[in-house]
């Protein structure tokens, strides 16, 4: 009898620890309500991938059972994942994001959920006890399978916004919610809808940011934290490979394939592409560097922007390291690319004390500078850089009064043409080393038009290199410093990138 009690001790000690270990992001690993079959949660670190598993009636009426991963955030947030449910089974079972007040069953909750029979919705309890509302349903989303579920809290108003993969996200719902306090349990949940059956739910780019506040003072330390992260453009499985409470930018893949070059502090560095150790690059005299940075094609020399006092200048030195070698003297001037003859660079330049940007060419070796674009017809450009095959430079340019888009042009600025026509600000271009794909980063409307601020809710879109239509392969909190430079890896199937959560307590 001792030994049977023992042994049942053991197990619910088990179970217990199991529940309240932290799995992968998440501190918080419970069943809430006390559902008839207890959950659990695991995390693979290598495709950095949420196995969750949960019962319960339900997540309705006035009060709620289910398995939930959970953190405690305080004030705003802005919460993402790709959600799939394993199997086919009950309509009614639920996969997603929820805010709680508390752990209690009938507490203050909002939510978006993947329904089993594909419904996604956002629904809310506004008070302790009542009942959980929705939605009229002319607002819920059409019975398809989304994937992607994305939650925000602005104050006390939570907005759940969907979208099918590679499409951006739609708002689907947004509530104001009085009585959720400023401190609320956030993650991610499933509940079966049946008592005596155990789901299954495989969650994925699971990402908890919070944004700088409205009135953020950029010149004060310690509010914005960074992820370098790389991705499988094609499939969209992203991997956190180092995290910082405080800021770096613009990953290049390094031509071995094993490792970044990115900017932090003036400096460059490198680190292993699955994470490790990050080593300092030798760049000599050049210690004020920004995130314009790029390598050439030929994977000997390296080219950067340094400001030596005087302004922004491009300079190019071996990729080995050494002492840099100046191609520009007038600033400021901006690096984006190489030419793929290794001898020429294209960047932007402000010339003769006009106050914008035109894309401008010059041998590494001197000479005088070419000017490949007129912008009294543009009233932006930036970003230049070569395809492989040299036969063109894309670069992002704006039109009076539209919006940022894509654009290409022959090596000696003739033949211009627009690539993106949509409502979002498009920029900085990259040309995959097999030359079939753009990757650039979109800024929503409503920015200004020749800006690409920080701390944003942005996308990372896919295009062919000729044009056609564009899809969305992440969704993320970035903007300045996420996807500046060319960050494809040799064979063309990944990207590494940046992406920002505030950090301030």
């Amino acid at each position: 009898m001792k030994i049977k009690f023992m042994l049942l001790l053991f197990c619910v000690t088990q179970l217990t620890f199991a529940q309240d270990s932290q799995v992968g992001i998440f501190q918080n690993n419970k069943d809430i309500g006390n559902p008839k079959k207890a959950g659990s949660a695991s995390f693979d670190e290598d495709t950095q991938t949420y196995t969750i598993k949960g019962a319960g009636y339900n997540i309705w009426g006035q009060r709620d059972e289910h398995h939930y991963l959970y953190n405690k955030l305080q004030g705003d947030f802005i919460v993402t994942a790709n959600f799939e449910f394993v199997g086919d089974n009950e309509v009614h079972r639920k996969i997603g994001w929820m805010a709680r007040a508390s752990e209690d069953d009938n507490a203050v909750m909002v939510g978006g959920f993947l329904h089993g029979d594909g419904l996604t919705a956002g629904q809310w309890r506004e008070r302790k006890g009542a009942a959980m509302e929705n939605p009229y349903d002319d607002v819920w989303a059409p019975k398809k399978f989304y994937q992607v579920i994305q939650l925000e809290r602005k104050g006390n108003t939570f907005i759940v916004r969907a979208a099918h993969p590679g499409e951006p996200l739609q708002e689907i719902s947004s509530k104001e919610l009085d009585f959720m306090p400023e401190e609320a349990l956030v993650g991610i949940v499933i509940g079966s809808h049946d008592e005596d059956v155990v789901e299954t739910a495989h969650v994925w780019n699971a990402r908890i940011d919070q944004p700088v506040p409205e009135d953020y003072n950029p010149n004060e330390e310690g509010w914005i934290g960074c992820r370098m992260e790389t991705m499988n453009v094609f499939d969209g499985k992203r991997v956190v490979i180092h995290e910082k409470d405080s800021r770096f930018e613009a990953p290049n893949w390094m031509p071995d394939g094993d490792k970044l070059l990115f900017n932090m502090d003036g400096s460059l560095y490198t680190i292993p592409t699955d994470g490790g150790g990050i080593e300092k690059v030798n760049t000599g005299s050049a210690d004020n560097l920004n995130n314009d940075h790029c390598i050439s094609f030929n994977g000997k020399l390296l080219g950067i922007s340094n400001n030596n006092g005087n302004g922004s200048n491009v300079f190019v030195l071996p990729l080995s390291g050494g002492e840099p070698t100046a191609v520009t003297s007038n600033p400021p001037s901006y690096l984006h690319g190489w030419a793929p003859n290794n001898k020429e660079v294209v960047y932007v330049a402000q010339r003769n004390g006009r106050q914008i940007y035109d894309i401008y060419k010059k041998s590494i070796k001197g000479g005088e500078e070419v000017k490949l674009t007129n912008n009294e017809k543009l009233e932006h450009v930036d970003g230049p850089e070569y395809s492989p095959d040299g036969k063109y430079i894309y670069y992002n340019g704006s039109k009076k009064g539209g919006t940022m888009q894509l654009w290409r042009m022959k090596p000696d600025g003739s033949d211009k043409e627009q690539l993106t026509f949509d409502e979002y600000n498009d920029w900085f271009p990259h040309i995959s080393p097999d030359g079939k794909w753009i990757a650039f980063i979109s800024f929503k409307p409503g920015i200004e038009l020749n800006d690409h601020p920080s701390y944003k809710q942005v996308m990372l879109r896919l295009m062919p290199v000729s044009g056609g239509a564009p899809r969305v392969i992440a969704y993320l909190y970035g903007g300045q410093g996420t996807l500046n430079v060319n960050s494809w890896s040799p064979d063309s199937k990944h990207i590494a990138f940046v992406s920002n959560s505030a950090k301030k307590e």
